[in-house]
């Protein structure tokens, strides 16, 4: 598994997402922001977003990786100012564009910064993808600029809206992500917030099977990580666990039929595993190690969690980050219900916007999972794993045992 040097989360997000605008020519289905064609009034201007900017160097060094998104962050007449400001205050930067004409006119713009891009994909043919979307013929114009950029070695990723339109295309679209040579893919898991609505989303066994689909998909060269699934750190350790022993998975976690159709759809599509599992995961959950600021300048402890906590144009987003008692309560993972009890909380931790959004409650349990504290601990317990054997694969690992079995 891929680990990353211990991160202070305490001190510092890992990924800062700037939402540098609303406006967007596109209209996805699922669009977290809302998205419309103009920008709102309200925007931090220029002057404010390297005001902004120095407040994410203030974090120190190495700073923290910071993502310009919107809306579409390349509809901003400033972008490029601010992207070379952030990069002499030696800020990591990232972008993530919607595929459109700016983009395709901006490919040497981004290969002279030698930034990083993330690019939305989310489904492997026309009338799954360009659906989502909401544009005819983007799907086309998606693999192509991929293409192009691969081409280039610009450093790219592909991130996919997992949703009941495209789970069952989810081992196709890693088929297409393998023959066009990307190498890394952020898995978004649902959360029924801005346009997406909540028949969207997939039950718990199918969030637990999808979970497990992706774990797979790890095994072929393609290094996987999720946003807002956090319990794939869970299943991706369990099934390290189980796979070294020799002890079938697929009885210990009873998956679905979701499960088996992506199984052996990726098996009849690329053939057996190639690698080791390329799981990517550094621990993070909203408001640990993530941040988000808003078009406005309001701060919310990620893009699909709306619980404001402060303003970057009344407070420092250093201070907000450091000291919310909110924050600060999510990031030591005192969490109610199953989450609260779970041997994973600190790992883990379940998604607090899924909570908030589904819940009202920052601090509840993730209703998305379907694990009952205390199963992992007496597997663990009846094979006599000594769990400190796998502290190196994942990180930020940090189980919490025992705990007794709640099954309420």
């Amino acid at each position: 598994m891929h680990t990353a040097t211990r991160w202070p989360f305490d001190e510092k997000p890992l990924l800062v997402f700037w939402e540098t605008t609303k406006a967007c020519k596109l209209a996805c289905k699922h669009c977290r922001a809302s998205a419309i064609l103009n920008p709102l009034p309200g925007e931090l201007n220029t002057e404010e977003g390297k005001k902004l900017i120095d407040d994410v160097a203030r974090f120190g060094q190495p700073s923290p990786i910071l993502v310009f998104t919107g809306g579409d962050p390349l509809m901003r007449k400033d972008i490029w100012e601010l992207v070379d400001y952030a990069i002499e205050r030696k800020v990591r930067v990232a972008l993530a564009p919607a595929v459109t004409n700016i983009l395709e006119n901006s490919l040497n713009e981004i290969e002279s910064r030698e930034i990083s891009v993330s690019i939305s994909l989310d489904g492997s043919r026309p009338e799954i993808h360009d659906n989502i979307r909401g544009i005819p013929g983007h799907f086309q114009r998606t693999v192509n600029i991929l293409k192009q950029m691969v081409e280039r070695g610009i450093r790219v990723q592909v991130n996919t809206a997992v949703m009941r339109d495209n789970a069952r295309d989810l081992a196709d679209i890693a088929k297409l992500l393998n023959d066009i040579g990307i190498k890394t893919w952020e898995v978004f898991y649902l959360i029924p917030v801005g346009r997406a609505q909540k028949e969207l989303d997939l039950t718990p066994q199918e969030w637990e099977d999808v979970s497990n689909f992706l774990y797979d998909v790890s095994k072929y060269g393609i290094v996987v990580r999720t946003t807002e699934g956090p319990m794939f750190r869970r299943i991706a350790l369990t099934r390290l666990i189980l796979e070294s022993r020799g002890i079938d998975y697929m009885k210990f976690f009873r998956l679905g039929k979701l499960y088996d159709y992506l199984h052996n759809r990726l098996k009849e599509l690329l053939g057996e595993p190639k690698t080791r599992p390329m799981v990517a995961t550094t621990g993070t959950r909203d408001g640990k190690g993530i941040i988000f600021i808003a078009y406005d300048g309001t701060v919310y402890p990620s893009g699909f969690m709306p619980y404001p906590l402060g303003n970057v144009r009344t407070k420092s987003l250093v201070e907000i980050y450091r000291t919310h008692p909110v924050l600060r309560k999510i990031r030591s993972a005192e969490f109610k219900g199953r989450c609260g009890i779970c041997e994973f909380r600190d790992i883990c931790g379940g998604s607090r916007a899924r909570a908030y959004t589904l819940k009202a409650d920052p601090l509840g349990e993730d209703p998305a999972c379907p694990y009952q504290p205390g199963e992992f601990t007496e597997l663990v317990q009846k094979l006599g794993i000594n769990i400190s054997e796998y502290s190196s694969k994942i990180e930020g690992l940090r189980l919490i045992l025992p705990v007794k079995p709640s099954r309420s």
